[in-house]
């Protein structure tokens, strides 16, 4: 299997690597023989809550890395969704052949949990929507931080297995999307159970500080964090991922209210 890799936090943050030795410590086991690539494509700098946004008006500049002993690559200077485009549509055919493309996009390991309304606002999950939209079948990974330094190779390792699992299903295919969330790595215990859930649907609970500049201008610090909800629905991501599982979300692409379709079309006619 053919593996083509990106994130947001840049192509030199430690979950991108740790997730890059993980997947290719026993590349067979994703369905391919070992040797074939897993090709890391990731922003030049990091690109956190940067969500779905893309570069029209600016050159994407294109450099090769060699990031570790282990993982070379290619940093773009662009967002995580211009990181996907431009190497389904160019990269990667021009290092594997014309016509050559992933079978599968990962993203991540993001150094945060993308649950809840950070699905929205997450480069991580748009760089793996991006791949989705394109017909290449992706999933994004991300773990919950907790208030110990994670352990990245351990974290990486339980995202493999349930990277594994998802592939083993068979239905991770065409435009499958898939959202995982890791829970805070180091933790004691066996491998954390795997549970299929929706997204929490509850906004953060927003704190904004309010400043003066030296020039005497006003302006806003955010003073939130990052994994404050208002609410949290049981069953859904921010509710099990605190439970300590892994959790699993299918995500797509058309954000069309298709429910709401014959409403408003009985009320605007069309």
């Amino acid at each position: 299997m053919k593996i083509l890799l990106t994130n947001d936090d840049g192509v030199g943050a430690p979950g991108l690597a740790a997730l890059y030795d993980a997947l290719t410590d026993a590349h067979g086991d994703l369905g391919g023989p070992a040797g074939e690539p897993v090709w890391p494509c990731a922003p030049l700098t990091v690109q956190s809550a940067t969500s779905h946004g893309v570069t029209f008006h600016e050159p994407l500049m294109v450099t090769e890395v060699r990031v570790n002993e282990r993982m070379g690559g290619v940093a773009v200077d662009g967002r995580p969704a211009d990181c996907v485009k431009l190497a389904l549509s160019s990269l990667w055919p021009e290092a594997f052949g014309p016509g050559e493309a992933p079978d599968l996009v990962i993203s991540g390991i993001n150094a945060g949990a993308n649950v809840g309304i950070n699905v929205i606002y997450s480069g991580t999950v748009a760089a793996a929507l991006e791949a989705a939209f394109l017909g290449v079948p992706s999933i994004a990974v991300s773990l919950h931080l907790g208030a110990e330094p994670p352990d990245w190779r351990a974290a990486a390792a339980r995202a493999r297995r349930a990277i594994d699992a998802c592939l083993a299903t068979g239905a991770v295919t065409g435009h499958a999307c898939l959202n995982i969330n890791v829970p805070v790595t180091p933790e004691p215990g066996p491998m954390p159970p795997i549970a299929v859930c929706p997204m929490n649907t509850h906004g953060h609970v927003d704190a904004y500080e309010r400043r003066i500049s030296p020039q005497g201008e006003v302006y806003y610090w955010v003073a939130s964090k990052g994994f404050e909800f208002r609410d949290s629905e049981a069953g859904a991501d921010v509710d099990l991922l605190l439970r300590r599982c892994i959790t699993v979300t299918p995500l797509w692409h058309d954000l069309t209210d298709t429910a709401a379709l014959p409403r408003w079309r009985e009320r605007l006619g069309g």
